[in-house]
């Protein structure tokens, strides 16, 4: 429209007639109505979460009274029985509820055993909204009173208003918290801001068998019309909420010298044979510095460099060195000051030796010179690293240093994992989603944050569905997750759930400026 017609707009309303002028402010009151109408009651959400948190603790309870130990094939029935549990709770909300066959897991001694079935659901398709899928894992790390637990590891117990109880963090309490803010808004008779899809698996803590096939065999049918993705299997870093935006990979290696055809008594034999395991950790020794500086060619030159930005969002952090020196039980760490040290958990690779196969580890003596010994070490991944590369780069290397030792023993490298980092954009509307329900339930802005971890699942979303993704953790960052006397307190358990209640009416909002 050009100026001229604009003009001649102009003044043809400048002489609109008194009768239509006195129609303006009725027009405005039925707007406003009409916005009202659909305005965001957070107030009674919040009012009715309240209300039923012994409900919420109840249902975690059942949920942790479950062994679904994934790495116990003993457990499986349970693991089986949790699904079901998962399922049916939110078959009862009313959602469109499927148990996902993922196949079977071959056990070291051949046998094949059922994996334990996928829980998808879905919560509306109404085209017009966005729809979200929060996925979460409902099976835990192993437990046993005896291995220190102040109380029964699968009894909820209520302390000083801790939740006690394995699974409980993670990841059983974000699972719950997301399915009961569906639960609200179906129980106050409000329209779900957006359509929400769910996807539950039991086998997160094992490696997650079968489920990266699944996520590409439903790519263009149950992930088709989902525009972004929720993960909530991660914790804050301090009192602080946080949102998570990167995790790094990882690289797992074996390193295996095989010398004599057997183990040998180092007083017979000792002095006259070259000895696996002293060749195994001279070439240990050459992977990283005292100060931990990687050695191994090409892996330093292959990360990202640290942006200004990220310096500044690091010194913005609330995370206390002394809280952490603690909390570890050393009294001295790798780096003095908060972003070298938050950096070098979390954006830069590492190298951890874990243990070596086939040495001597019992109590007592035995004067023993192992025959084949495998070290056990893993680099974590961050962008721009990439696993195939850094498996050249590893072997290569150790070769290379093997090969300066003139050792008559035999060498073999293997790289048995390669999960890749995951990295998202902080500045991406949906953390700005994320931002605003956590400034509406806790009245602070939250921590952005990486992962030193590895989460392999966020990068297999993000390659095969190409959506974005948001890490929206609630647990504490005191949780004590994988340990001993795991817990969720109620307070992150309860205003957790607020915060994705908050969440979902914000990414509805997003339809006006991205997708």
């Amino acid at each position: 429209m050009s100026w001229q017609q604009h003009k001649a707009r102009g003044e043809r309303h400048t002489h609109t007639s008194s009768r239509d002028k006195m129609n303006v402010p009725v027009l405005s009151s039925i707007l406003l109505l009409i916005s009202t109408a659909h305005a965001f009651q957070y107030t009674e959400l919040a009012q009715y979460i309240d209300s039923h948190q012994e409900e919420y603790v109840e249902a975690l309870r059942d949920w942790v009274a479950i062994e679904s130990d994934s790495s116990n094939v003993l457990k499986r029935a349970e693991l089986h029985r949790m699904m079901d549990m998962t399922a049916q709770k939110l078959r009862l909300m009313g959602g469109t509820v499927e148990l996902v066959d993922i196949g079977e897991q071959e056990l070291p001694d051949g046998q094949m055993l059922a994996l334990p079935k996928v829980v998808t659901a879905q919560f509306g398709n109404d085209s017009n909204k966005l729809t979200v899928c929060v996925y979460g894992h409902v099976d835990v790390q192993p437990a046993k009173l005896e291995d220190g637990w102040a109380t029964d590891p699968y009894n909820l117990t209520d302390i000083n208003g801790n939740l006690y109880g394995r699974g409980a963090s993670d990841n059983k309490a974000p699972v719950l918290a997301w399915i009961h803010a569906v639960e609200a808004y179906q129980a106050l008779n409000m329209e779900l801001p957006v359509n929400v899809k769910f996807v539950i698996e039991g086998m997160e803590e094992t490696g997650s068998n079968g489920l990266d096939a699944m996520i590409v065999a439903q790519r263009d049918t149950f992930f088709s019309d989902v525009d972004y993705i929720i993960i909530s299997d991660c914790g804050w870093l301090s009192r602080r909420p946080a949102l998570t935006y990167g995790t790094r990979g990882n690289c797992y290696f074996f390193a295996e010298v095989e010398g004599p055809k057997q183990d040998l008594h180092s007083g017979v034999y000792g002095g006259s044979v070259i000895e696996p395991m002293t060749d195994l950790i001279g070439i240990l020794d050459t992977l990283i510095s005292p100060s931990g500086t990687i050695l191994i060619p090409g892996i330093r030159e292959a990360v990202a460099p640290l942006s200004d930005d990220e310096w500044k969002m690091y010194q913005d952090i609330q995370f206390d060195i002394e809280n952490h020196k603690n909390k570890t039980g050393v009294n001295q760490l790798m780096y003095n000051n908060k972003v070298d040290l938050l950096a070098h958990m979390w954006r830069y690779p590492t190298v951890s030796i874990h243990g070596i196969e086939g040495a001597f580890s019992d109590p007592g003596t035995k004067t023993v010179i192992p025959a084949k010994v495998t070290a056990k070490f893993s680099i974590r991944q961050v962008p721009n690293m990439d696993p195939a590369m850094v498996k050249k780069q590893v072997t290569d290397y150790l070769h290379s240093v093997f090969a300066k030792r003139k050792s008559p023993n035999k060498l073999k490298v293997t790289m048995v994992i390669g999960a890749k980092p995951w990295l998202a954009d902080p500045q991406h509307p949906l953390y700005e989603a994320g931002k605003a329900a956590v400034n509406r339930v806790f009245k602070t802005d939250p921590d952005l944050i990486r992962e030193g971890g590895t989460i392999p699942i966020a990068r297999t979303f993000q390659d095969v569905t190409r959506k974005s993704i948001i890490m929206m953790p609630i647990g504490g960052f005191d949780d004590g997750m994988h340990s001993q006397n795991e817990k969720i307190s109620r307070y992150n358990y309860i205003e957790g759930t607020k915060l994705f209640v908050s969440f979902l009416y914000e990414v509805s909002q997003l339809k006006k400026t991205s997708v």
